[in-house]
């Protein structure tokens, strides 16, 4: 069984979210991610490691960002999720602050 883990800027996003829908459907994402990690669009450049998830919502483009941590099991780990709008920008930053 793979471990999740959401880091505090993602965990601030989805708590945030008022339509639960869209809670719902982030929800899904996240499932489908636990049974098969390499389901998302791996990044490269500066993202290298990094995998990302579209989510469409009334006409809305959400991602969700997530990388995947080798240990005793496979982790999942939650980056970022947020509106496409300047989400790319906000990944290249926290991953050069990491």
């Amino acid at each position: 069984m793979r471990e999740l883990v959401i880091l505090p800027g993602a965990a601030r996003y989805l708590k945030k979210l008022k339509d639960k829908a869209l809670k719902a459907a982030f929800r899904r994402e996240i499932d489908a991610i636990l049974e098969d990690p390499t389901i998302g669009e791996a990044k490269t450049g500066d993202l290298a490691g990094v995998y990302c998830r579209d989510i469409f919502h009334q006409r809305t483009n959400y991602e969700l960002a997530y990388t995947l941590v080798e240990q005793d099991d496979e982790v999942v780990v939650v980056i970022l999720a947020g509106t496409r709008e300047n989400f790319y920008e906000e990944l290249k930053r926290y991953m050069k602050s990491r």
